[in-house]
């Protein structure tokens, strides 16, 4: 329930906030170059080029929960498609799909997110689509255990014997029953969504300036560490926060979905 409450006061923040600062995530003041936290109008101080650091770190969130969360909604369809597919067929199909994901979760990911980004142009759109094409290979495996052992029980076995078809049988019968592990994987998308949007675009590959993200802030701010610590803290901070609080979101559903977590 606090990672909940923190998640929901942060998207409402990064939703909202923006619009009752004085001054936007783009705004440069050279004059007030390094201002420190609490002083004056910035409430958490301003950046190398005098912006307000609290707008770009609300600004920031927007892109990158965005960027998280869509990027979680194409790895769990791709994983949910290919994991269900392979768990009820299984035989030859299930195998050559199977050995697929085991063959791309030889790459490290952020290696290959990185070799990936390395060939296209960057941005919020194709950072989305990055993550959510490098995310996907545990989905996949856990889905398709799920499906595997449902196949086999007696409501799989009465659709097929009322001749429903493979698609109805996959996608109407046996993905609802296997629904519980997979809302648990999505809340730990998100979270790791979150932390590879932060590396690629501290290594210049993600989300670009002026456009803020938790990432490019971190990037940003690595040779003013001496003389302005906030601007790394701050955004650092920001991620840990959102990351621990998806965390323990998915382990609350994982012991709230599983009946073997209920106390007898």
């Amino acid at each position: 329930m606090a990672g909940a409450i923190t998640i929901c006061v942060l998207v409402l923040g990064c939703a909202f906030v923006p619009l009752l600062l004085p001054y936007d995530d783009k705004f440069v003041d050279i004059l007030k170059r390094f201002s420190p936290p609490f002083s004056g109008a910035h409430l958490l101080g301003t950046d190398e080029l005098g912006r307000d650091v609290l707008a770009r770190l609300l600004m920031g969130g927007r892109v990158s929960l965005t960027v998280a969360v869509f990027a979680m909604a194409i790895s769990m369809t791709i994983g949910t498609v290919i994991g269900t597919s392979a768990g009820y067929y299984g035989g030859w199909i299930g195998t050559i799909l199977m050995r697929f994901v085991d063959s791309v979760l030889c790459f490290p990911t952020i290696f290959l997110l990185l070799a990936l980004a390395a060939l296209i142009s960057p941005g919020v759109m194709t950072t989305t689509l990055l993550i959510g094409a490098t995310a996907w290979m545990n989905v996949a495996r856990i889905v398709e255990g799920q499906i595997r052992s449902l196949r086999e029980r007696d409501f799989a076995v009465a659709a097929v014997a009322m001749g429903a078809s493979d698609m109805r049988i996959m996608f109407r019968e046996l993905l609802p029953n296997a629904i519980a592990p997979i809302v648990v994987v999505a809340t730990f998308n998100v979270a790791k969504a979150i932390l590879l949007e932060s590396y690629i675009s501290y290594l210049g590959y993600g989300v670009q300036p002026p456009a803020a993200s938790w990432g490019n802030m971190l990037n940003n701010a690595q040779i003013y560490m001496t003389n302005a610590p906030w601007l790394a803290i701050l955004p650092g901070l920001a991620i840990t926060l959102v990351v621990t609080s998806f965390n323990f979101v998915g382990d609350g559903l994982r012991d709230a979905l599983d009946p073997r977590m209920e106390i007898r």
